[in-house]
């Protein structure tokens, strides 16, 4: 399937939200209101999904109702990013009721993480549209400076395009794993050096596929998912998570015959993290599932649910140099 790439995002261009799972536009309406003030704030026009404000319990509305939301943003001819509000658990419920014809029709920018990993996946396994694994509305932008500054600037690096390839994606200086701020919560967020991992040195360069491994769990093997292919680098980033969940999910992707074709591993840092006791990190338990592969591995990488937050085409093609601790992006993701 030949990739498609939808046009750059611009300045006044308007940005699209859905709420795929959780209801948090209704959770959280004072993030809600500081998140899309910050993005009105820097010229660019928001327009509110159908469920904005709605929900109860763990969900923004019926399945029918989430879906019709989502298809009704693809459809409109003056949205031309969409982002997810927040994230949750039931994107996969989704899947079957995407208006895919009109993706292919008018190609939008699409981005979110964690459980919105779903929806992005399944848009690129059916039309072969470049997505992306970057912000959600309210975890990125509902957020104080300087977190939700930075974040911004790695979306818009990757979103408004102009970049000649190969693109060196940057590294933070510092991050946190805290949630917001002290304006909210009456604590300051903690911040720490970063500090990249090299797992197992090496380069490779391929195709981008991936994003939050325990949402991939509930649609792996589905016509959604896209054929993890010979040379893909795969991203994997997760959260709330222990040992025995990082090892049941590597073996799974083992079993599935994954580590046998991809090209390199790229890990972001895992948010919330318990060892069990056991002193091991996430990488540490995957070195032992996918030890007898040779790829690089490059753990500890600012994608996913710490701050501040890279932006990562998925189904782009990028290049991994784990030794030197560098991903650069290899080709347009945007017109």
């Amino acid at each position: 399937m030949t990739a498609l790439l939808a046009p750059r995002l611009r300045p006044g261009d308007t940005i699209g939200i859905f709420s795929p799972s959780t209801p948090a536009t209704a959770w959280v309406a004072r993030r809600t209101t500081l998140a899309e003030d910050f993005l009105i704030g820097r010229g660019f026009r928001i327009r509110r999904g159908a469920l904005w404000g709605r929900g109860a319990g763990y969900r923004s509305g019926s399945i029918h109702d989430r879906a019709a939301e989502l298809n009704a943003l693809i459809r409109d001819p003056d949205v031309n990013c969409v982002m997810a509000a927040g994230g949750g658990l039931v994107s996969n419920s989704l899947l079957p009721y995407i208006d895919y014809e009109a993706v292919s029709r008018c190609p939008k920018l699409f981005v979110g993480f964690s459980d919105v990993t779903a929806v992005l996946l399944a848009i690129l396994a059916r039309t072969g549209l470049i997505t992306f694994y970057g912000p959600n509305l309210i975890a990125t932008f509902g957020e104080i400076p300087p977190w939700s500054n930075e974040s911004f600037a790695y979306f818009l690096d990757v979103l408004q395009g102009g970049w000649t390839a190969p693109h060196e994606l940057g590294v933070p200086k510092r991050w946190t794993e805290d949630s917001v701020g002290r304006e909210e919560t009456g604590f300051e967020c903690e911040p720490h050096g970063n500090r990249l991992v090299t797992v197992r040195g090496g380069r490779a360069e391929g195709r981008l596929i991936g994003g939050n491994l325990d949402t991939m769990l509930g649609f792996f093997g589905t016509p959604y998912m896209p054929e993890i292919c010979e040379g893909d680098i795969l991203f994997l980033e997760d959260c709330k998570d222990d040992p025995e969940r990082v090892e049941r999910a590597f073996s799974l992707l083992k079993c599935a015959g994954v580590f046998e074709k991809i090209g390199g591993l790229i890990m972001g840092k895992h948010a919330d993290y318990r060892d069990r006791g056991t002193g091991l990190r996430p990488w540490e338990v995957a070195l032992e599932i996918i030890g007898a592969y040779g790829f690089p591995v490059l753990a500890e990488f600012d994608c996913g649910h710490t701050k501040p937050m890279l932006t990562l085409p998925l189904g782009g093609a990028v290049h991994l140099d784990a030794s030197a601790q560098r991903v650069a992006l290899m080709s347009a993701v945007t017109i």
